[in-house]
């Protein structure tokens, strides 16, 4: 059975991955900081029969993602998929004209230096096997900028500059690395949008199976004046 550790799982998006992988057959590890939030993610994907653990980590720090990574290799043995979509930060969404040092050192760590830990601690065991996916989903700032989202921006702009140094290197290693880049909000599932998070789920995996595109924007086409609020 293969196993999806998801790094920032939350009840929206992270939830609808979860169901979506498990329902596949795939077991499903939570990582987050917040153990109740995490315990009733849990209860709700048993309760689909899917096999699904919680490990808690502050994502800010090298030693509780190394820590929850080496929790799931405990109990599942392996880690096959590693997605990442946090939704950190001590500071809100800043403009580009009131940037300080601290908010924008704030994001770049939550978001960059966090997953250089997180890939750092799976990626030894995928090169040796030679398969793997990491797959990261990301805000549209990322590929375009957005002046109200100064801080957030940078962080996700070296990201992206990361992610896509990782597709290139290890894309003829066998590992697969995919990127999403979301230009819209998040709504609650059930919808049947573009917008609802069962139906990102649905593309992220259909993505992460065929392994054909390695980044897109989502929606196709979206730009900042066209996000979905």
């Amino acid at each position: 059975m293969k196993t999806l550790a998801i790094i920032g799982a939350g009840r929206g998006f992270g939830l609808s991955l979860a169901k979506r992988f498990g329902k596949e057959g795939y077991q499903v590890a939570l990582v987050a900081r917040n153990a109740v939030k995490l315990q009733g993610m849990v209860d709700e994907l048993k309760a689909d029969d899917i096999e699904a653990s919680y490990f808690t980590a502050d994502i800010y720090s090298k030693e509780q993602i190394e820590q929850a990574i080496a929790g799931i290799k405990e109990k599942y043995g392996h880690i096959d998929v590693l997605e990442f979509s946090p939704t950190p930060g001590n500071y809100p969404p800043t403009s580009v004209l009131e940037l300080t040092v601290e908010n924008a050192r704030d994001l770049f760590e939550a978001y960059v230096v966090s997953a250089i830990h997180a890939v750092n601690a799976v990626l030894p065991d995928m090169l040796a096997k030679k398969e793997g996916s990491l797959l990261f989903t990301t805000g549209l700032s990322a590929l375009c900028p957005v002046p109200m989202m100064g801080n957030i921006g940078i962080a996700l702009s070296g990201l992206r500059n990361y992610i896509a140094n990782l597709h290139t290197e290890l894309s003829p290693k066998g590992i697969f690395v995919g990127h999403r880049s979301l230009g819209l909000f998040i709504k609650e599932p059930g919808t049947g949008t573009f917008d609802d998070p069962d139906i990102i789920a649905d593309m992220w995996y259909q993505a992460y199976t065929e392994k054909k595109v390695w980044e897109e924007e989502y929606p196709k086409g979206v730009t900042p004046e066209t996000i979905v609020f």
